[in-house]
């Protein structure tokens, strides 16, 4: 299903949009060396409930999924990179995070990820990936709007990534999103221009480039959940909300 969003409904959008940002922002400034990931957890569902929200994780049982997943947040370290199921492990100085998270408010969903490096330590190539994913996304942005090709939007993030010599992945990418997470149309992290659907004004996609350092082959955990980089190496991903407008593409989810 392709969900296009009346003006009132895109007026509830930038308030689920406001309280993902922030939260992972507060969440941003509050991780440290020795945070546990279960924490970060608990802060996510107090303050999802606090801003009059609601989780679009707990749950999300998808085919994909040993579900439900039963967290608020998804919390991936260093080779994990999507879905990240919160565990018992404290985060170490030099870990690279990734903070996926998605809240229903009002009717309507938003969905937003961050990569950052935690403490002051900083792994070979992590602060490349994340570099990598935020220009990525910015230039998915940027080719977004009223008329465009759902194939231009794919292929300038995809131009990025590979540019900065990365695989990338197909099995997961962007997507609609409105009164639910997860919506047609799928966004692609790289594609042909001029091809696909076009962008109409009220569409929300959520544009999220990830890559892996040297593979584009995923591997699941035994928690059926989690997903890393075959080799082990490091990841990245990044994510905003956007809404298709007459003028071009606004952020929903810019903290």
């Amino acid at each position: 299903m392709i969900e296009i969003l009346t003006p009132a409904e895109l007026r509830r959008a930038r308030g689920a949009g406001a309280l993902v940002a922030h939260i992972l922002r507060t969440l941003r400034q509050r991780v440290a060396p020795g945070t546990n990931l279960l924490q970060i957890d608990r802060w996510t569902a107090e303050m999802i409930a606090e801003g009059g929200g609601r989780s679009c994780y707990v749950d999300y049982a998808p085919a994909f999924g040993r579900g439900p997943f039963g967290h608020y947040i998804c919390t991936s370290v260093n080779d994990a990179v999507l879905h990240g199921k919160p565990r018992d492990y404290e985060l170490a100085d030099g870990d690279l995070l990734t903070l996926d998270l998605a809240v229903l408010k009002d009717g309507i969903a938003a969905d937003s990820a961050i990569s950052f490096l935690v403490g002051e330590a900083e792994p070979p190539g992590g602060a490349e990936l994340i570099d990598t994913t935020e220009r990525a996304l910015r230039a998915g942005i940027a080719a977004a709007g009223p008329g465009v090709r759902l194939g231009d939007v794919s292929h300038a993030i995809g131009a990025v990534l590979t540019g900065a010599g990365y695989p990338v992945n197909t099995e997961f990418g962007g997507h609609g999103i409105g009164s639910t997470m997860h919506q047609d149309p799928h966004v692609p992290n790289t594609g042909r221009a001029g091809r696909g659907y076009t962008l109409r004004p009220g569409l929300l996609l959520a544009l999220e480039p990830w890559v892996m350092a040297d593979t584009a082959t995923l591997v699941t955990d035994p928690d059926g959940w989690t997903l890393r980089s075959a080799t082990g190496c490091l990841t990245a991903h990044s994510e905003h909300t956007i809404a298709i407008t007459e003028d071009g593409a606004e952020i929903l989810t810019l903290p």
